[in-house]
């Protein structure tokens, strides 16, 4: 979407013909980087199929479909031109709104343009005007118009006085964001006025946003007040004299002699009576085909036919505002902001009206000149909700184990708890703009208050630094920005917001990774969020007893609000193993399964079932006989976990002996304390990029310094395993701009983005250094994929040791690498020739190896550390590094997997990192097993063909 901005005018501009300003349009957008030469050969072509003359001095420029191959990006500028130009129809032009559109962006500026063509002296101040800031004024939006439409209606109310239909009329007008509760507060304590036939009004100007009129009818009919009837009451938003034409379409009413016939109308019959349609006055509907809606040549074509008639006709929106414009003004007719498959209402009195409202209806239906498809009302409608159109799905059989994704180990048995997706029942579009905005930026105020208010309560760090993440999302000025774009197109609030959250989402699902979380998922749980509170839609409450949680996705939202005491287990229609879904419910110790399908959604509340965490499986209904083994299982497991606590501070290793360093993976230097207190041995991941993402800028020397220096002291002596900034792909910083890349995650990010910027690289490096004083330190690079990476950052890491005296910073450091990527095992000889020590991610490094997406909806259940192709790899990396005398860890959500951990083991793995309420267990399971086992169990698993296979052997062993 196009906006203006001053530094986008050029001033003073002159030219002899209108083929000579073109030109020079031409080359503001060549010079500007937007389009290639050969785009000025479409300005021609477009202005050789008409006439891109808008009025009031205006012309607007823009290319034909045909020449879009030439935009190289979506531009816009304005040339003004003080002693004018004849455009080739004969008008005269001062300012040229030149646009570069990739798609039909210009659109956008039409609509933005249209209020400018009836202003009367616009065209000579464009041409006087001795600033940009002066045209860009001139060409911005008008003050906001007064509001009457089928949101500010309430009829039928079932009052039970005048008073309460008075505040109905009020709330109404309060929901609709045109007043707020000043408003409501000061028609509360007034008494409204008796005008005569059963019609009474409330009015007043406190706590107005904008001038509006709510009409509020009562259900009874015999309703009354000191003995007067009550038909209508009205409720005015008083502003200055910007009501006043609200006032103007009430006085036909006064004149009714039958205003009880008035309490039985509709809202469409209401807004028909105001907008001054009588007994005599015909009307007839007409639907808008329009691709793009009445844009400036359909629009032409509607008003030329309609100047074409015998009568006058007017026409307004159906479910817009209450009044009619001529349909013979074009810019009138622009400004109703038509979009395609809202409904036209035209009318017309007088003898010929039945004829001429016919002609201009059938104009409309046929696509006033342009191509159109019948509008499907079911396939177009605008709602989040899932798609009515897909096919049924099959319910769950009972007594039959259903494969998802092992996401969070344990075992739960309770009752299901279902939460659907909330439907959000909206319209489509709105009539008034600035109340929309003012609505939306009320809903992100009131979320932004929730969100802090979570994050406050949050049970566990690492949710809380989700939700904190959730608040950088919903702050996020290009969401903002492209909400409010649409709805000055014409949108309501609630859709404009949807479509911002769900082009973001869309884009984020289409790149290859989601190094720690599924950021679609998570920007559509902060849109819902927002439209939740645009809509008022509640989510039901869970029951008071012990159940499973089963939903589409699970986000930080939804964990914020459990009651962790009755949730026994979680079970999501997506996601996989790395989605927020599983990292908050491992960070919980809940037990769940994700990416399970669509069919969990069919479960009926309240049925039994059993969820096993570890092998991704859940049963629904089970036989007497599964539930009984299941539930000895739980005890056990319980009596494993309750044993694991006991003891968690013995040293990791296995049963005979075998020393595995246990470490923890921390997304916040605060939570090093709490890792301590659960065992962990060391951190062996601190994602340092938290501490970036936490700052407006990038946070100095000191900040650094102070913040490693938490959780080095909380380790008491215990190695820090520090990964150096990893952002980039889904992990941007607003004060480091990326360049837009096809595939963000196969580009700019980890090390290869650290290296453009050096001495961010270097801060970082020297806190590090510096921090780590008198302890253990290891520090890690992100993202390698060969050993120039390593030696372009080792570079900057040597001359730091020789500038910092030993006194000053760590001596006991280390310097490795992430192995994330394929190429980095496969050179692994080459790299552990130089590097201290090596990471295995087993995030990354899996879904890059089988090229599966893990938040795949469809194919995240395949995306499995365990496949011989990956443990291959780390095989690789394990036999590099011990040749050379190095150690090696896993930091990925591998090394938590039970299944899993015997096999690394066995591969070589010298430490394995995990999340803080995993250490327990992890320790316990080493105790499970000797090296001998571990060593039979690796060759076992490197001898299967596929994930699944490994696995079945595995469990088969």
């Amino acid at each position: 979407m196009l906006t203006l901005g001053s530094d986008d005018i050029l001033l003073d501009c002159h030219a002899d013909d209108w083929r000579a300003a073109l030109n020079s349009a031409a080359d503001a957008l060549v010079a500007a980087g937007f389009v290639e030469p050969d785009y000025r050969d479409g300005l021609l072509d477009r202005e050789a199929q008409s006439s891109t003359f808008l009025g009031n001095a205006i012309a607007i420029p823009h290319g034909t479909p045909e020449s879009r191959q030439y935009v190289k990006q979506t531009g816009v500028r304005v040339l003004q031109f003080p002693h004018g130009v004849q455009w080739h129809d004969g008008q005269q032009v001062h300012v040229l709104v030149t646009i570069a559109a990739q798609n039909d962006e210009h659109l956008d500026i039409l609509r933005q343009l249209t209020h400018v063509l009836d202003r009367e002296g616009v065209a000579e101040q464009l041409a006087d005007a001795t600033s940009a800031a002066d045209v860009a004024r001139l060409l911005s939006k008008p003050a906001v118009m007064p509001r009457l439409d089928n949101d500010t209606l309430c009829v039928s109310f079932p009052a039970k006085d005048l008073q309460e239909l008075t505040l109905a009329a009020a709330a109404r007008l309060r929901q609709s964001g045109c007043v707020d509760n000043t408003f409501i507060s000061a028609i509360a304590s007034a008494e409204p006025t008796w005008l005569g036939n059963g019609l009474w009004l409330a009015s007043h100007a406190h706590g107005v946003t904008q001038p509006a009129l709510g009409v509020a009818t009562p259900a009874d009919t015999s309703l009354n007040h000191h003995g007067h009837p009550v038909h209508a009451l009205f409720c005015l938003a008083a502003s200055g004299e910007s009501h006043r034409s609200l006032l103007e379409q009430l006085l036909p009413l006064l004149d009714h002699n039958d205003s009880e016939s008035l309490v039985n109308n509709t809202s469409a019959q209401w807004l028909a009576t105001l907008a001054g349609e009588t007994a005599n006055t015909q009307t007839q509907r007409a639907r808008v085909l329009n691709p793009h809606g009445l844009h400036a040549r359909p629009a032409k074509q509607l008003v030329q036919t309609a100047r074409a008639q015998a009568v006058p006709i007017n026409v307004r929106l159906e479910e817009g505002s209450a009044t009619p414009v001529s349909a013979a003004s074009l810019t009138k007719v622009i400004g109703l902001g038509a979009r395609r498959g809202q409904w036209l209402v035209f009318s017309a009195e007088g003898e010929q009206a039945g004829q001429a409202l016919a002609a201009v209806s059938e104009a409309v239906e046929s696509g006033l000149g342009e191509k159109v498809a019948a509008f499907d009302g079911g396939r177009e409608s605008v709602s989040p909700a899932t798609d009515s159109t897909k096919p049924a799905v099959e319910p769950l059989a009972d007594d039959t184990p259903h494969t998802g994704v092992a996401a969070s180990p344990g075992l739960a048995i309770a009752p299901v708890f279902v939460i659907r997706p909330p439907s959000f029942e909206y319209p489509a579009n709105a009539d008034n703009p600035e109340q929309e905005v003012a609505r939306l930026q009320a809903a992100l105020k009131e979320s932004a208050a929730q969100l802090d208010m979570l994050v406050q309560n949050a049970p566990g760090g690492e949710v809380a630094d989700i939700l904190s993440m959730h608040e950088e999302m919903l702050d996020d000025p290009e969401l903002h920005q492209a909400a409010i774009e649409a709805i000055r197109e014409g949108r309501s609030a609630e859709a404009g917001w949807w479509e911002a959250i769900e082009t973001a989402a869309h884009a984020q699902e289409m790149l290859a990774d989601r190094l720690l979380a599924e950021r679609a998922a998570d920007l559509r749980d902060v849109g819902r969020r927002v439209l939740g509170v645009l809509c008022d839609v509640k989510l039901p409450t869970p029951p008071d007893h012990p159940y499973i949680l089963v939903m589409d996705d699970i986000g930080p939202s939804d964990v914020a609000r459990l009651d962790t005491s009755r949730v026994r287990g979680l079970l999501t229609v997506r996601g996989g193993a790395t989605a927020h879904s599983a990292i908050l419910a491992r960070a919980l110790g809940i037990p769940a399964v994700v990416g399970a399908g669509e069919t969990v959604m069919t479960l009926p509340n309240g049925g039994m079932m059993i969820l096993d965490g570890e092998r991704g499986r859940v049963t629904h209904q089970p036989s007497e006989d599964r539930l009984q083994r299941a539930e000895q299982q739980l005890l056990d497991q319980q009596q494993r976990e309750a044993d694991a606590w006991e003891t968690r501070f013995e040293t990791a290793q296995t049963h005979d002996g075998h020393r595995v360093e246990v470490a923890a993976n921390l997304g916040n230097t605060a939570h090093a304390s709490d890792a301590v207190e659960r065992g962990a041995e060391g951190v062996g991941l601190l994602r340092t990029e938290f501490l970036f993402m936490a700052h407006a800028s990038a946070p100095d020397l000191a900040t650094q310094i102070d913040e490693y220096r938490q959780a080095i002291d909380a380790l008491g002596g215990r190695p820090l395993v520090a990964r150096t900034l990893d952002v980039g792909g889904d992990k941007p910083l607003p004060y480091w701009p990326v360049p837009q890349e096809d595939n963000p995650f196969l580009g700019l990010r980890g090390i290869r983005l650290a290296l453009t910027q050096p001495e961010v690289l270097e801060t970082q490096l020297r806190a590090l250094l510096m921090a780590g004083k008198d302890s253990p330190l290891r520090i890690m690079l992100p993202m390698v994929k060969d050993i120039a990476e390593f030696r372009a950052a080792k570079a900057i890491y040597d001359r730091l040791l020789s500038e910092i005296a030993p006194s000053q910073r760590a001596t006991d450091v280390q310097l490795g690498v992430m192995i994330e990527v394929p190429s980095s095992a496969l050179l692994a000889p080459s790299l552990a020739a130089e590097v201290d020590f090596f990471s295995v991610g087993t995030n990354d490094l899996t879904q890059y190896t089988l090229a599966i997406d893990r938040g795949h909806p469809e194919l995240s259940g395949q995306a499995d550390g365990l496949h011989p192709a990956v443990l291959r790899l780390i095989q690789m990396t394990v036999d590099a590094a011990h040749a050379q005398g190095k150690w090696v860890g896993v930091c990925g959500e591998l090394a938590s997997d039970a299944m899993a951990v015997p096999v690394l083991v066995g591969l070589g793995v010298d430490e394995l990192s995990v999340s803080a309420r995993q250490i327990p267990l992890v320790k316990a399971r080493l105790r499970e097993f000797d090296l001998a086992d571990a060593k039979a169990s690796a060759q076992l698993a490197l001898a299967q063909a596929t994930s699944d296979d490994v696995r079945d052997a595995l469990e088969a062993r």
